[in-house]
């Protein structure tokens, strides 16, 4: 087989898998470079971060600790008698990664379906759109390409005060791998990685604190919303301490002591764990040759255009290895994008349409502006929000926190922020984005008739609310 393609894409996570998937479809001769191999070592592993060590898992097991937590504490004021209700551990495990297995072995299958060849090891840029490929055992070999599509995606962010420690100190993919419930469990980072892997174990039984060195909780999120989100989360027993600055980690006595300086001063916490989730950075390590052509920016990041193109003729990058937020379908989209541009299409990603989700219980969601940007820009905005408290199907499902709401133009009603805290928000996020994709109105949302009972009735009333309409809570009195 020639070593000549017209795309060549290395890695397989979200955007490295559909850009190779889309670009055999559009008749491309196409290739997919991967590293990741098996636990054993013996066999590739496609994915990525995201179906391995990332999305998937760590969905499962927020999916079976939120059935054990209601299994625990909610079902006998619903009637349902459920005694010594256990977890095991290892069963959980097993199922997670069964699940990760199914996914990763699909795209395999994707691949052989579509005629995109699959090759193992690591890829290196080199000049002239090049990819050097270095095998397990160390050889190399090289393949030219007309394209090449750059998805190599990120790796967590480690920090100097908290060294990973093998048994006691853990990233965010060695959080997914816990043998055993921790009875004392801090976690440095209350972002959304942070947050949902909190909640994991907080659920399953840790005493949980989250440290977080910013002031504001969720900064990105609407501060509303955030506020709300952050009430219910302290409820459930998610110590999260803002402001809270860590300065060191070290193990002694089999406990990981851990210091701290907050507004009160130095504080010491001991943990049995301590998971450090404050991010995550590119990994572009050894991916570029110095005469790639390829740049990185100012923070680390692949410099490329709106359409993904880097500034080697040629070579695209996409995904959480250039700006924007490191999130899996935004990659995906891109991918596509990347793919239809090299066949000679001209789509276009609409990032002010991009969804954001933390998995915790109550989700969170968000999509478009949030009214602190709104202010900051000057711009004129009205405002409806409905709470779940006031939803029967929410109440009915035992989830009625949290709210929807809707921020729109002062003058034209389009919708500009789409912004859900409570129950299935990363579902009900969805019908924010097909609004504003398509240049919706408040009041288009408001005259569409919603099924009930359902959640999505509450986009309805948020969407009345806004101008004053709503009919299940009071409305606000308008200004004379």
């Amino acid at each position: 087989m020639s070593d000549k393609y017209d795309v060549i894409v290395i890695g397989s996570g979200p955007g490295g898998y559909v850009a190779a998937i889309k670009a055999a479809q559009l008749g491309l001769k196409t290739a997919c470079v991967e590293s990741w191999t098996s636990i054993d070592g013996k066999s590739q592993v496609l994915g990525g971060t995201c179906l391995n060590v990332g999305c998937i898992p760590s969905k499962a097991l927020l999916e079976i600790s939120h059935k054990f937590e209601e299994a625990s504490h909610d079902y006998e004021m619903q009637g349902i008698i459920a005694k010594d209700v256990k977890i095991d551990i290892a069963k959980m495990m097993e199922r997670k990664s069964g699940i990760v297995k199914q996914l990763t072995g699909g795209i395999a299958g994707l691949f052989k379906a579509n005629g995109v060849t699959s090759i193992y090891g690591h890829g290196k840029l080199l000049a002239n759109r090049q990819v050097e490929v270095t095998d397990k055992d160390g050889k190399t070999k090289t393949y030219e390409a007309d394209n090449v599509i750059i998805a190599s995606g990120s790796k967590p962010i480690e920090i100097p005060p908290a060294p990973m420690t093998e048994g006691y100190i853990f990233d965010s993919e060695g959080a997914l791998e816990f043998d055993e419930v921790p009875k004392r469990l801090g976690v440095i980072g209350a972002g959304v990685i942070g947050l949902e892997l909190g909640s994991v174990w907080a659920r399953l039984g840790s005493e949980v604190t989250v440290l977080e060195a910013q002031d504001t909780f969720l900064p990105a999120v609407d501060q509303q919303i955030a506020k709300d989100a952050l009430k219910h989360f302290r409820k459930q027993g998610l110590d999260i301490v803002m402001g809270g600055r860590v300065t060191g980690a070290e193990v002694k006595r089999k406990l990981v002591n851990v210091s701290y300086e907050d507004s009160k001063g130095k504080q010491e916490l001991k943990v049995d764990k301590l998971i450090v989730a404050v991010g995550r950075r590119p990994y572009t390590d050894n991916l570029l040759a110095a005469d790639s052509g390829v740049n990185l920016d100012e923070r680390g990041f692949i410099f490329v255009d709106d359409q993904c193109k880097t500034e080697a003729p040629g070579v695209w990058a996409v995904g959480d290895v250039v700006r924007g937020p490191m999130l899996a379908h935004k990659a995906s989209e891109e991918g596509v994008m990347v793919a239809e541009r090299i066949a000679g299409q001209k789509p276009q990603v609409n990032y002010d349409c991009i969804p954001n989700v933390i998995y915790t219980s109550p989700e969170v969601a968000w999509v478009g502006k949030t009214e602190e940007q709104l202010k900051k820009e000057g711009e004129a905005y009205k405002v409806g929000t409905f709470p779940f408290a006031a939803n029967g199907r929410a109440m009915a499902a035992n989830s009625a926190s949290g709210m929807v709401k809707i921020i729109a133009d002062e003058k034209t009603d389009r919708i500009l922020g789409f912004h859900v805290v409570g129950p299935q928000a990363s579902e009900t996020v969805a019908q924010g984005v097909i609004a504003m994709e398509f240049g919706s109105s408040a009041e288009d949302l408001a005259l569409t008739c919603f099924a009930h009972p359902t959640l999505s009735e509450s986009v309805h009333e948020a969407a009345l609310a806004v101008n004053g309409g709503a009919i299940h809570i009071a409305n606000r009195r308008k200004k004379k």
